[in-house]
């Protein structure tokens, strides 16, 4: 009898195991719509490998069955802070890791169906890889951008050498490379939210929403909840920021950044120096390259460059100093940007054997 009590709490405990595991991103079915929710709030809804294996399989599915496909993010501060980074700088997890989650990225792009993302709140590296190449991304108040990866010994990825360079007046660069924040309605004029729409009108949007039939009911819907923008926060740098980041390297870049010589440009170089040299000119070649590749041909190129930087010393190493020790003192090597060679950045971009190569799920054999 004890035995069997025993037996039976065991199976009750792995069984709340399994379902709580099951609950890191929920799939329901309203109206018409297929809706997402990432649901890991306390972590900030980052993104791990679990998450990416059953996103893929239900997004190729409802492209089939559904009208639309809605994703969003549990809890009130984000919509998905990024990719879980101590779980992807591995050097087995990592690769399996960015493997599917380009494979998602590479869906979204490509989605047949309207899909829309709310991205409400914080919404970096991942989570933008999760909304900005699908048709329609709304912002609101809450909403906070960022690709912050040079920081932390890695680049802009999950697509960001395809959506980045196209940004208007080298704002992508100055984002890649510098990490910097934008929010509410400056996310639509920087033209990586299609809409916004204040966070208490989500629910009421979402309703209507999954009621929708066509693409150009949704599209009229969204237009009906937008707010029209308001002056961009960084207008009174955008020349500057065009001028600057217009540069071919980063060395000129800094050499632009010195001569305007205002509060903004201060700022912009000591962030510069606080980045990873080697991250700062894989990126600057990455989105160089990106500017003029399609989507699937810059997933492909990233997957190399993701690859490797879990094979090298400063993307563990970015991650150690800023998340896992929180010494704030990473000691890169290369160590300053004169150290980091042609070569060494050409390195990274260099193809892998046939069978490490990132493989779509729908490629023909």
């Amino acid at each position: 009898m004890f035995k069997l009590r025993i037996l039976s709490q065991t199976k009750f405990l792995i069984k709340r195991t399994m379902s709580s595991q099951e609950a890191d991103v929920l799939f329901e079915t309203v109206n018409n719509a297929g809706i997402i929710t990432l649901n890991r709030p306390k972590a900030l809804n980052s993104l791990n490998t679990s998450m990416v294996e059953k996103l893929l399989p239900q997004l190729r599915e409802w492209e089939n069955s559904k009208n639309l496909v809605i994703i969003k993010g549990a809890g009130e501060k984000a919509f998905c802070a990024g990719g879980d980074v101590k779980l992807a700088m591995k050097k087995d997890e990592g690769p399996k890791f960015f493997h599917t989650e380009y494979n998602v990225n590479y869906l979204i792009g490509k989605y047949k169906i309207p899909y829309i993302a709310f991205i409400n709140g914080i919404t970096m590296g991942g989570g933008l890889g999760l909304s900005v190449h699908g048709r329609y991304r709304v912002a609101t108040e809450k909403t906070t951008i960022a690709m912050p990866e040079t920081k932390i010994g890695l680049f802009p990825d999950v697509g960001g050498s395809y959506f980045l360079p196209r940004l208007q007046v080298n704002l992508g660069l100055y984002l890649g490379l510098t990490g910097d924040k934008l929010k509410g309605k400056d996310v639509v004029k920087a033209g990586i939210a299609t809409h916004f729409v204040s966070s208490k009108r989500l629910y009421e949007l979402e309703k209507l929403l999954s009621r929708c039939y066509s693409d150009m009911e949704v599209q009229s819907l969204l237009n009906k909840f937008n707010e029209p923008p308001e002056e961009f926060s960084l207008a009174p740098n955008i020349k500057h920021i065009n001028y600057c980041f217009a540069a071919s390297t980063i060395e000129e870049i800094i050499e632009r950044l010195e001569k305007v010589q205002n509060d903004w440009s201060v700022k912009t170089l000591e962030i510069l120096h606080n980045m990873c040299p080697g991250s700062l000119k894989i990126t600057m070649r990455a989105l160089q390259r990106g500017a003029q590749l399609e989507l699937p041909q810059c997933l492909k190129m990233e997957y190399r460059l993701a690859v490797r930087s879990t094979e090298n010393h400063d993307f563990p190493e970015g991650v150690r100093a800023l998340l896992i020790d929180k010494d704030n003192n990473p000691k890169w090597n290369p160590k300053t940007l004169a150290d980091v060679t042609d070569d060494y950045v050409e390195n990274f971009f260099k193809k892998l054997p046939d069978d490490r190569e990132l493989k779509f799920f729908d490629a023909k054999l």
